[in-house]
Formats: structure tokens, sequence, C-alpha cells
């Protein structure tokens, strides 16, 4: 899923910390063999070793004694380097070769998984810095490594701090960057309306490959885009969009489910669904929502075929989506009776009659609510009042 890209200017982020290894992690504690010796392997080549250190207490790896101290070891001879680098910028040069060894001892604190000592790195190093493009990228490294370690207060304050540069007067680049930013986080919170506008937003400027690949956004624009937009807007900004038809034939799976659900071909939509949830499943960042996912697709696929109808016999509806009579009452009782879906099944008949929703109606209850609510309210006031 996911990549890195070399630095070739200042506006592209050095790839650190690695997010594919978060993905390794991930797929490690999933029980992959494979992933737990990629990722071993990784660590060895990087001389990680916080990192190796948080990985055999979370996968329950045997700690090795002579691996770590000689990884260890490694760090401090490099760190010696680096702090090297400072002193002589500090002492011999310019307030801007000052601020470049601190972000190299803050990328490497980043690179070798130590998080706290990351953190203070960064700080000192954005304290050192005047342009608020470099700030920006202090602010896109922060939030990174709040991926990387799951550090969701970290990636908040970060983008807060990084939409108020960018009001402050940001360039475009770094403003489209942060919003793939915001979407992935939005989209890790499960705010798949959020993250679907953001990605969209973006899908004609994507320069983000310090997070993930050209395929992988696709993956996830499609992904939050069908499970909430509407119709109208899921063809124009998906389902026709050149952008993703020149992804999406890469990916059969995802392509039969965005072309099944918007024509209607349930059968095989449901299949897609499944094959997509197992994806989903593979994914860090989408496997905590791909029940949610799948329950969500499946009431607007029900609600789309219902719509069209005043009322349709169980067992074709059954057989436009494959299952069975009894699979399908099943679902459509509990999608009803927690009023996702508006419609009622006669049993006898054999039949699922649509009740759409009366908005007038809705409206005038609404109003009685809040008159209520009102009213409570003003009593409670006139009690104090009176006091």
């Amino acid at each position: 899923f996911y990549c890195s890209m070399p630095v070739t200017d200042d506006n592209v982020q050095v790839p650190v910390p690695d997010l594919k290894l978060a993905q390794l992690r991930f797929r490690a504690s999933k029980g992959s063999k494979e992933a737990s010796e990629e990722l071993l392997e990784k660590v060895k080549e990087k001389n990680m070793a916080p990192l190796y250190i948080s990985l055999c207490e979370q996968l329950k790896w045997p700690l090795d004694q002579a691996l770590l101290q000689k990884m260890q070891q490694a760090n401090e001879e490099h760190l010696v380097v680096l702090q090297e680098k400072l002193k002589d910028a500090e002492e011999n040069f310019g307030d801007n070769e000052v601020r470049e060894a601190c972000l190299a001892r803050a990328q490497f604190f980043s690179e070798i998984g130590f998080k706290k000592e990351a953190v203070k790195a960064y700080r000192i190093t954005a304290e050192k810095t005047v342009p608020i493009g470099q700030r920006l990228d202090v602010a896109f490294a922060l939030i990174r490594l709040g991926f990387f370690h799951d550090d969701r207060d970290l990636i908040r304050r970060n983008i807060e701090k990084a939409q108020y540069m960018i009001e402050e007067g940001g360039d475009w680049d770094r403003k489209n960057r942060l919003k793939v930013y915001e979407a992935f986080f939005a989209m890790s919170l499960r705010q798949f309306s959020k993250a679907a506008g953001l990605f969209l937003d973006t899908i004609s400027t994507f320069i983000s490959y310090e997070l993930f690949d050209y395929d992988t956004f696709i993956f996830y624009t499609v992904i939050t885009s069908i499970v909430s937009l509407a119709r109208p807007q899921l063809r124009g900004k998906v389902v026709e969009a050149p952008d993703v038809l020149s992804v999406i034939h890469r990916m059969p799976v995802l392509s039969t489910l965005l072309n099944s659900f918007y024509n209607s071909e349930y059968k095989d939509f449901f299949g897609a669904l499944a094959a997509t949830s197992d994806k989903m499943k593979c994914d860090r960042y989408l496997a905590p929502h791909a029940s949610y996912f799948c329950r969500e697709m499946r009431i607007r696929a029900y609600s789309q075929l219902l719509e069209s109808y005043r009322s349709v016999q169980m067992s074709i509806m059954a057989q436009e989506f494959g299952v069975t009579e009894d699979f399908l009452d099943r679902e459509l009782s509990r999608f009803i009776a927690s009023e996702r879906l508006h419609c009622k099944i006669d049993k006898v008949a054999g039949i699922i009659e649509t009740t759409r929703p009366d908005a007038k109606n809705a409206q005038y209850q609404a109003a009685i609510k809040q008159g209520d609510l009102l009213l409570n309210r003003i009593q409670k006031l006139s009690r104090v009042i009176n006091i």
C-alpha cells in the first residue's frame, strides 16, 4: 500500500517516519509471519533500537540483547556525528545551517522510532525556523509522527497549527498537502464525508507521496466517497472522473464495487463488497471501519433499490442481491427497527412496502420538540428570576 519518495526539492517531504513500517507492524500484529520478518529486517537495516524495543513488547518478540546493544551503539555514534555538526553550525555558520542541523537530529530520532526525542527536536527546529513554508514542513513531520505512533492528539494539534499558518500565507502546494493530511486523519476517525470532500479537492494535485502512493490515494478516495456522496455527486466526481478512471482499472475489486453499486448490479455488488471488506481489514487505517463500511453500503444499496418502487416482492429482491429470503428478512428487519430503512415487511404476502418519510410531518414534529425545550428553559429561567 505504501511507498517512499526521494527528496528532490524543498517542497517534497522526507518520508520519515516511514509509514510503510507502520503498515507492516499492523500486519504483523494480525499474525503475518512474512510481515514480521520484513519488519525485523527493516529495523536491523536502519538500527531502529527504540522501535525494536516497542515492537518486542507489542508483538511479543523475544528481545535479542546483542542485537539491541549493537543498534544502540550505532545510534549513539550517529548522534555524536549529528551533535558535532550542530556545534560546528552554531560556532561557524548562520541560522539556516543551525536549523538544518537541528532538523537532521529530529529526522534521525523520527526514523529510529524515538518519538519523545523526535517531538522535542522538531519543536527546537520550529523555534529556529522563520519562513512559513519551512514551519509548515515541521508541522507535517509531526503529523506523520502522530500517524506512525497512533497519537491522535499530536496529529490534531499540528493540523490546527498548520491551518493557522496556511491562513498566514502558506503556498498552494502546501495548502493542498494539508488537505490530504486532514482527509487522511478524518478517514481514520470515520469522518468519511469530510475525508471524501478533501480527497476529491486534491485528486488532480496529489503530491503527498510521503503518506502513500497514488493508487492508495484513489482507493481511499473511492472508499470514502461511495459511502458518503449522493448518487449525482458520485457519478460526476468519482464514477466518471478521469483521474479515478486512469487508476481504478488496476484495482478490479474496487472498480466492480463502484460500478456495480452505481449501475444497480446488486449481485456483483455484494461479492465485491465482501472482497473490499477483506482488503480494508488489511489496511491499518481502514481496518477498524470495515464492518461499519459494509453495513452502511448494504443500507445504501437496499435504499437505492427500494426508492424506485412502492412495493417489491421479497423473493425478487433476494434474487437481485443473490441472497436467501431468510437472510434478507433478517437484514431488513434489523435496519427497519433501527430506522435506517423506511419500509415495512408484509410477511404473509411476501412483500416489502416502502414508507417514505413525510418531510412536512418531520418538520412539524421537530418544531413541537424544539418548542417543548424552549418552554422548559423559560420555566427554569422564571423560577430563578422569582427567587
